[in-house]
């Protein structure tokens, strides 16, 4: 990246009139997964070494952050999200030493490093835990503790203190015969709930904050931090809430933007960031809605800079994510439209289609069958995805054009959540069928998303050395010999360098990076358009264009430019093939497309868009 980007980067524009972008506004994020990273001592799981020695890749790739999962010490029972010591490494990924290597690694190659916070809970097995079980002071009150439901014997099925239920399945509540109470963990029992009513939890948590800015890092993605404010009655009580097909109420939703979330997020804005510059703070969010979204990143407001919402990676599926559906995109296109509009003034969005939770949206949205869709499909939901106003995120291996994992049996899997719902639901509550589950799993396990990053087309993809010692935690996907970044690097018209440009643009265009943003046609099912737009900026010495039309066919069959999109691109919609009209196409505006050039600018001719087309016109 060059010297005059880094300062676009850095916030030399305005947006519609409002305050200097935020360096983060007009950066892309790039998460990895460290376990499925890379390897550098042989023992089949990645490490910091392993992250440290392929900066240079990401770095040619153009991001700006690295989002690092959790690398904490931890039992490892939810691979990490499960921390039993936040100011230490877990032995598997390296020392502190090699830590601060990373951030030292990172911040010369002119990026930033953040990392997970998970404070919503800790594993079973920290310190604060094992002396709240004991109920030693002053920790007894740091986790959520109640007696069994009155008249109830405690241990006893049925004898919960209330019907909430794990995200993982089953009670959110695990019974101590230690101290004989109940905790509550929203997801497994080896993650109890921090009670953040208690101002000494909180201070704790802010210390060890303060301790990691102080270390060199960045700023925090804080995992599920929207359910850090438990709905509390005035007596004290945690309620009911309404049951699911399997009995109890989703702790996610229950728990969800809690009565006291505001006010715990801006003391932490206070006491961690208040006095520093160049910090990210980004929310796991599930339960917020893209109105609340708004509010809690608004910059006045003093919480956070941008929020994780999950809408539009939930509802295409029935029920549960277990009942998964095909893509309908005019929903997508309505939800995605709401998050963009809730931040049309004030507040921003975060741009995601995978993550380390989510299967590879390729092989989800996408087209798997041949390797030509493949590629066409994974770069066409890149370009609607990137091109929408906000900060968009990239999972390790997406810029690849990675699929799910392909497994054909239980015993491949290794998510904790994939595990205990097949034992809760074929097992236990016989919602579904062994087949019916290892279908769901194929498609929406987040194992999918946590097969080990395939850097070329060897054995183990690259990930590990080809060594009988040397097994990767989980398999590699077979196809790693035709998607690979050796092979995508050498290959101009790659998944890779369209992710390339993809970022370049965000970099250099302040239309995509600044522009507002204007759905078209809305119920059309297979075009996803719209525009992008910024009144009066001088893009170049001699032209103002200021405005971006984004068009994408998201199926696998031809598709006619609609009205709206053909009136924006000033096309007659009536009119095609355009040539009788006597207008003409400048190639030179096609900022970019996954088919040739000059077969796009022949789309806009004739308005007939290619299976899986996907452009980006300048005007």
């Amino acid at each position: 990246m060059t010297a005059e980007q880094r300062e676009f980067l850095a916030g030399s524009i305005r947006t519609n009139g409002a305050s200097e972008n935020p360096w983060w506004a007009n950066a892309v994020v790039y998460q990895i997964y460290p376990r499925s990273f890379q390897d550098t001592n042989g023992d089949g799981i990645g490490d910091l070494r392993g992250i440290i020695s392929r900066l240079d890749y990401l770095a040619d790739l153009g991001v700006d952050v690295i989002w690092l999962s959790p690398v904490y010490k931890s039992p490892q029972n939810d691979y990490g999200y499960d921390i039993s010591d936040y100011q230490d490494i877990d032995p598997m990924f390296g020392t502190l030493y090699d830590m601060d290597d990373l951030i030292q690694a990172v911040h010369q190659r002119g990026m930033r490093i953040i990392i997970d916070l998970v404070v919503n809970h800790t594993s079973d097995e920290h310190a604060w835990f094992e002396a709240s079980r004991k109920g030693t002071m002053p920790y007894a009150d740091w986790y959520w503790w109640r007696p069994a439901k009155e008249g109830h014997t405690p241990g006893v099925p049925g004898s919960e203190p209330n019907n909430w239920g794990s995200d993982f399945g089953g009670s959110a509540w695990e019974y101590s015969p230690e101290r004989g109470e109940y905790y509550l963990h929203s997801f497994s029992e080896k993650q109890p709930d921090l009670n953040w009513e208690n101002p000494a939890v909180r201070q704790a948590v802010y210390d060890m904050m303060n301790w990691w800015m102080n270390r060199g890092i960045d700023g925090f993605r804080m995992d599920v931090i929207t359910l850090i404010s438990k709905p509390v009655e005035a007596d004290g009580e945690l309620p009911d809430g309404v049951p699911g097909e399997d009995g109890y109420a989703n702790a996610q939703i229950v728990m969800a933007d809690g009565p006291r979330l505001d006010e715990f997020l801006k003391e932490m804005r206070q006491q961690v960031f208040e006095g520093r510059e160049g910090f990210l703070t980004v929310g796991e969010a599930p339960g917020i809605t893209p109105a609340r979204n708004q509010a809690i990143t608004d910059p006045a407001n003093n919480e956070l800079d941008m929020l994780f919402l999950f809408h539009h990676v939930e509802f295409d599926a029935r029920g549960s994510k277990w009942n998964p559906l095909p893509l309908d995109i005019v929903p997508l296109k309505r939800i995605m439209a709401s998050e963009q509009e809730a931040v049309k003034e004030s507040g921003w969005a975060s741009l995601f289609f995978n993550n380390h939770d989510q299967p590879r949206v390729v092989s989800r949205w996408g087209d798997t069958t041949t390797e030509q869709l493949r590629s066409l499909s994974a770069k066409a939901l890149a370009l609607v995805l990137h091109m929408h106003r906000g900060t968009p995120y990239i999972y390790q291996g997406e810029e690849l054009g990675m699929t799910n994992a392909g497994f054909t049996a239980f015993d491949q899997y290794r998510d904790i959540e994939s595990l205990d719902l097949y034992k809760l639901r074929v097992l236990a509550m016989k919602l579904s069928t062994h087949d019916q589950m290892l279908d769901a799993l194929g498609r929406r396990s987040r194992d999918n998303a946590r097969t080990p990053m395939q850097w070329d087309s060897s054995t183990f993809g690259g990930f590990t050395e080809e060594d009988a010692a040397s097994v990767p935690w989980l398999p590699v996907n077979p196809n790693k010999r035709i998607i690979n970044a050796v092979d995508e690097q050498r290959d101009p018209n790659s998944v890779l360098a369209f992710y390339k440009e993809l970022i370049h643009l965000r970099h250099t265009n302040p239309v995509v990076s600044a522009g507002g943003w204007t759905l078209l046609d809305g119920d059309d099912e297979r075009v996803y358009s719209f525009e992008r737009s910024l009144e009066g900026f001088d893009l170049s010495d001699t032209t103002e264009l200021s405005r971006v039309v984004v068009v994408a066919n998201l199926t696998g069959h031809t598709a006619h430019i609609p009205p709206q999109t053909a009136a924006a691109l000033g096309l007659d919609p009536v009119a095609f093939p355009v040539e009788a009209s006597g207008m003409s196409i400048d190639e030179e505006n096609l900022l970019i497309s996954n088919y040739p050039r000059p077969q796009t600018a022949s789309t806009l001719l004739t308005g007939r868009l290619a299976p899986w087309e996907a452009f980006a016109y300048q005007l």
